[in-house]
């Protein structure tokens, strides 16, 4: 037993441990509607089109969360501003933006003699190596997007099931659309700068996708994203140390894993149960009860 709790008594692992729970409880806040609301693409986008101003921010010697924030959100306006064109769909202006963006973010690294090493570190990150300011990072996201979240849930509720309908009950759709998109922005942002992308977009969609096979109401969604997300850290840390695999990659790897074991298990209680109806059906007739 002592051998299975080994890796959580190591501080740097038990950082890395509090660094993921924070990051699940921020992905699972704002994860949630981008799924509810199909921007499962528009997040891949903002999470590599950060590179330019990650960058520039670290050709000046800024703050790389600044960079990632400003690129982001930069990204999204554009996508607002392109999302009712007659000439291309949304997927369409998304996509052009995600090359272009990326593109020009290699460029700019490419003048750095670490080129290799930046692209790396900003793709994949190294959760194991956070520190305690990273986690007051995560946690006041988390506390910001709680905040906006609780003050905006009506709001986003109605926009994501029925935009037509939120501006008859006066409920400004295109200010919560903003207002969601600057929630994703910081989202992304934040969890890009402690994680790297490759975790920060894994624990943003796939926590969130398995709460939504499991439950309805969005407030418990949330919560069993949090759930996943957090048991993902713990197993992907816990495999991680013991397979010698990168930690993070680890983590994202169980945590779409989680998915599609919950994906399986609610298939097969779906078969299950049209299999018994099926005999309960065929019971009946056989006995003149139908």
């Amino acid at each position: 037993m002592s051998s299975l709790v080994e890796p959580f008594t190591v501080p740097f692992v038990v950082r890395a441990l509090a660094g993921g729970v924070l990051l699940a409880a921020v992905c699972a806040l704002a994860g949630v509607w981008v799924i509810a609301r199909g921007m499962t693409f528009l997040g891949e986008a903002m999470s590599h089109g950060m590179l330019p101003g990650v960058a520039i921010a670290s050709i000046l010697g800024g703050s790389l969360v600044v960079g990632a924030a400003a690129s982001a959100f930069a990204m999204a306006i554009g996508v607002n501003a392109l999302r009712h064109s007659r000439e291309f769909g949304r997927d369409t202006s998304i996509g052009l933006l995600f090359v272009g963006m990326l593109s020009v973010g290699v460029i700019v690294v490419s003048h750095s003699r670490s080129f290799a090493t930046d692209l790396t570190a900003f793709l994949f990150g190294d959760v194991l190596a956070i520190r305690a300011p990273d986690l007051l990072l995560l946690g006041g996201a988390v506390l910001v997007v709680a905040v906006v979240t609780f003050v905006g849930y009506r709001p986003f509720l109605a926009l994501t099931f029925d935009a037509r309908k939120a501006r008859t009950l006066g409920l400004r759709p295109d200010l919560a659309n903003a207002v969601m998109l600057v929630l994703l922005t910081i989202t992304m942002a934040v969890a890009f700068s402690v994680v790297g992308t490759l975790l920060a977009f894994g624990m943003l969609i796939a926590p969130s996708a398995a709460a939504l096979l499991v439950a309805r109401r969005l407030p418990i969604v949330m919560l069993t994203a949090f759930g996943i997300g957090s048991a993902a850290t713990v197993l992907g840390l816990w495999i991680s140390w013991f397979a010698a695999t990168a930690a993070g990659a680890t983590i994202a790897a169980v945590a779409v894993s989680l998915f599609f074991v919950i994906l399986g298990a609610r298939r097969t209680a779906s078969a299950v149960l049209r299999a018994r109806s099926s005999t309960v059906a065929s019971t009946a007739a056989e006995k003149g009860w139908l």
